[in-house]
């Protein structure tokens, strides 16, 4: 079993950042992936990025490419994305996730372990 938190969300202006986190406890990331997802309001929930824990293999939405990057602290068993250069249509509840199968899937039917959302608010 895996228990996720993310934090680090909030209000922010257009052009500037956040850093979300997600802290994971029971079982550690080991060698899975770690997603982050976002769903805006009346939206389906999108891949945004992930990262696989052994290896570090990234990959990003084209929508977020040269803005956000996901990072990992094994020390700390936490997963970071760092949102840059904000825009008002990054607007949404960002969730991370654990996938125990291969690779670092985009699809959310192929994560296992989800937390519960961080919203995060950009204003124009």
């Amino acid at each position: 079993q895996v228990h996720l938190v993310e934090s680090g969300g909030g209000l922010v202006q257009a052009g500037g950042s956040l850093r979300l986190s997600c802290g994971a406890s029971g079982r550690t990331f080991g060698t899975y992936a770690t997603g982050w997802f976002r769903q805006a309001p009346g939206k389906e929930r999108d891949f945004v990025a992930g990262i696989r824990w052994s290896g570090g293999m990234t990959t990003y939405a084209d929508s977020v490419k040269g803005r956000f990057t996901i990072s990992r602290d094994n020390a700390k068993n936490t997963v970071y994305l760092q949102m840059n250069n904000l825009k008002p249509e990054d607007t949404a509840i960002y969730y991370c996730a654990v996938a125990l199968g291969v690779g670092v899937p985009r699809r959310t039917y192929e994560y296992d372990y989800w937390g519960q959302g961080t919203q995060v608010t950009v204003s124009s």
